[in-house]
């Protein structure tokens, strides 16, 4: 989690003035501009780590271990790890 920041310590004091038009003493939320937002995962290492677990399965496979040892293994559903296998 972000975090708090003071809008005083780093907002110059004409905008402070005209966001404080519309908003005082209420948290505001704001958004990083589009092109600057991480994919979902990114940031607490979650799709890392769901990568990295996707291509050990993949390789196994590869290497002959079967769906249901590998849905054993990683605690999935045999449809998930065919999910997985059959991503594109």
């Amino acid at each position: 989690m972000a975090a708090y920041v003071k809008a005083e310590d780093i907002l110059p004091p004409e905008l402070l003035e005209e966001i404080q038009k519309y908003v005082q003493g209420a948290l505001v939320y704001i958004p990083r501009p589009r092109q600057a937002r991480m994919g979902w995962g990114y940031k607490n290492g979650t799709r890392a780590f769901l990568d990295n677990r996707n291509s050990a399965i993949r390789q196994a496979k590869s290497a002959g271990r079967s769906i249901d040892e590998l849905a054993d293994e990683y605690n999935l559903s045999p449809d998930g790890i065919k999910k997985i296998l059959y991503a594109s």
